[in-house]
């Protein structure tokens, strides 16, 4: 299994920096639009409408950026979660806890697929 995560590595920190990104741009605006100005009421009232929101959601586009919000950070809890198993002196079983944490956000990411695909 080490051998595995070792040959995934580049791949792991490709989906650990792109759940980076997202993090840090695509989920605080998400919020601030949804959670704090759509109630405060400073869109309009038709902008966080359902049917619009739909219709986004539909979008091919819009169907990339909300797998890309689910799948990804789930990658970065993953990889997180890795190395603090791994800071707290798990080395000797890094290669099963790596693979059970990066299975589980692979399976995460799928039925994220499967979600948004049933849009």
């Amino acid at each position: 299994m080490k051998a595995l995560l070792v040959r995934l590595e580049p791949v792991i920190w490709m989906l650990f920096g792109a759940g980076m990104m997202v993090g840090a741009f695509l989920l605080p605006a998400f919020i601030l639009v949804v959670g704090l100005a759509g109630p405060l009421g400073w869109t309009g009232a038709e902008a966080l409408s359902y049917q619009r929101m739909h219709g986004l959601a539909t979008h091919p586009v819009g169907r990339l950026v909300l797998l890309a919000a689910i799948a990804l950070p789930l990658w970065v809890g993953a990889h997180q979660l890795r190395h603090v198993w791994i800071d707290l002196g798990g080395l000797k079983t890094d290669g099963l806890v790596g693979s059970l944490l990066y299975g589980t956000a692979l399976v995460g990411g799928l039925l994220g697929v499967v979600a948004v695909s049933r849009l």
